[in-house]
């Protein structure tokens, strides 16, 4: 439950630290290191036993530009060049200084966390996904979310920032001019602790495990598979509300057409971006599949029995073998091999002749250089040749991108576009970068939001906190 208590500057606080973030995702674990670093006390309260949030059902890939990680590969970027694929993406519907705040920041930040706190993060190579025009994807070696996540954890335990895990946030201790004074969280056995706090964070990501906020702000997703964190209830959503702070985007969202069914497994849409694609049950395509793994989600999901099949080859599947997820999908059985065609559909159960109608398409556009119906070109270099590897996969909606406006520095704003006395919000809790539906998500937007602005929120709070005191 989240409540909003008018009663802050009255209220005995169990105890009390300059900053408090509710969350310990990537998002508020970066934000606590940040504060750290312009020397103010900070403490994270995590709902769960260990904190992972939405990061470490990931991919772990943030992106960032103009950073060494790209010179050394001789990748060519920049701010303003990043700015504009997020832009060009999200059709122009984002915060456009939020947009080249974080594109500035970006290359700094992953630098930041390399050198201070020895994330070994290292460039993603090879292909480009969707709407990026240069390689800037940033990740750890295993390219998992889950291994970002134990870096940065294990960056907060060298520099000794606080977590309480365990620790469900019920309510804020606002007073009458909506200054937050602290909160209240509940423990497993159903005790209630307070803490009282100078600034507050909310990184607490969105509210895709909540099936009411979804039913009203994203209707046409609520029959879709949620595969991300359960905790995402949208509790900086209800405290916003309750506060007449402003909400931006809300029916904005990332989802994903490409999740291993039954196994549940993503798979990288490097697949589709190297030459892959996807058929449904009737043995044909029915997308542009390299327009975006998010809105290709609805178009898997109106397909007969809400499944394609991810056809590739070979070449494709073994520079897929870098990622530790497509690793696991193989180990799972999801990974099923045909010398031929014919043979693919008929153990698949599709319909041949359409099966080779679609492949003999293909050629003859990549004969004639020409595009299909869905605006897709094929190459010489991407043809597909057997044997054909083929995945099951369904689509999900994997965390929401709309949430409570903010400024280029986290300063969470009102109806009337003034900034909360000392209120901060980052990543999945504020409005991301990826416009109003799931077609104006770039890849990496949500860790860009959760590290990047983690980062500029939990320095500016940090300052915020010192001028307060002095």
């Amino acid at each position: 439950m989240a409540n909003i208590k008018f009663d802050g500057g009255s209220i005995n606080f169990d105890f009390s630290v300059s900053l408090v973030i509710i969350g310990g995702g990537a998002c508020g674990l970066v934000a606590g290191l940040a504060a750290l670093s312009e020397g103010i006390e900070a403490v994270v309260l995590e709902r769960d036993e260990t904190p992972r949030g939405s990061t470490f059902m990931s991919s772990g890939f943030v992106p960032a530009a103009g950073t060494r990680f790209q010179k050394a590969a001789n990748v060519i970027d920049s701010a303003a060049l990043m700015s504009a694929d997020i832009l060009a993406k999200n059709h122009d519907e984002a915060d456009p200084a939020i947009v080249a705040t974080l594109a500035e920041a970006s290359g700094r930040v992953i630098e930041w966390l390399a050198d201070d706190h020895q994330i070994p993060f290292e460039l993603v190579e090879g292909f480009l996904y969707p709407g990026h025009s240069q390689m800037r994807m940033h990740c750890t070696p295993r390219r998992t979310g889950e291994e970002l996540m134990s870096c940065l954890l294990n960056a907060a335990q060298k520099a000794e920032l606080p977590i309480l895990t365990e620790a469900r946030v019920t309510t804020l201790h606002v007073d009458e001019d909506r200054r937050v004074h602290g909160i209240s969280f509940e423990r497993p056995d159903g005790s209630i602790e307070q803490i009282g706090c100078d600034v507050l964070i909310l990184a607490c990501n969105g509210y895709g495990g909540n099936p009411e906020l979804i039913a009203r702000h994203i209707p046409q997703m609520q029959q879709a598979l949620y595969f991300g964190h359960e905790g995402n209830q949208g509790e900086a959503i209800l405290w916003g509300e309750a506060l007449n702070a402003s909400l931006k985007d809300l029916g904005g969202y990332q989802a994903h057409g490409s999740l291993a069914w039954p196994h549940q497994t993503l798979i990288s849409w490097a697949v589709m971006m190297q030459g892959g694609v996807q058929l449904n049950k009737n043995g044909q395509r029915f997308s542009n599949e390299h327009s975006g793994y998010s809105e290709q989600a609805a178009k898997v999901l109106v397909q007969p029995e809400q499944i394609a099949f991810n056809v590739f080859d070979t070449r494709i599947h073994e520079q897929c073998l870098q990622f530790e997820d497509y690793r696991n999908a193989q180990e799972a059985g999801a990974i099923k091999v045909f010398d031929s065609l014919d043979t693919l559909a008929n153990e698949l159960g599709l319909p041949t002749e359409a099966v080779l109608n679609t492949f003999r398409e293909m050629q003859e556009l990549q004969e004639h250089g020409e595009t299909d119906r869905f605006g897709r070109g094929f190459t010489a270099e991407q043809a597909l040749q057997a044997p054909y590897h083929v995945i099951r996969v369904t689509g999900a909606l994997f965390h929401t991108q709309g949430g409570l406006e903010i400024t280029s520095n986290g300063r969470v704003l009102d109806n009337q576009g003034h900034a909360l006395p000392n209120l901060f919000a980052a990543g999945g809790a504020a409005r991301g970068v990826s416009g109003s539906n799931d077609s104006g998500y770039l890849s990496g937007n949500g860790l860009l939001s959760a590290v990047v602005m983690g980062a500029l929120a939990g320095r500016k709070a940090a300052r915020s906190v010192a001028w307060h005191k002095a």
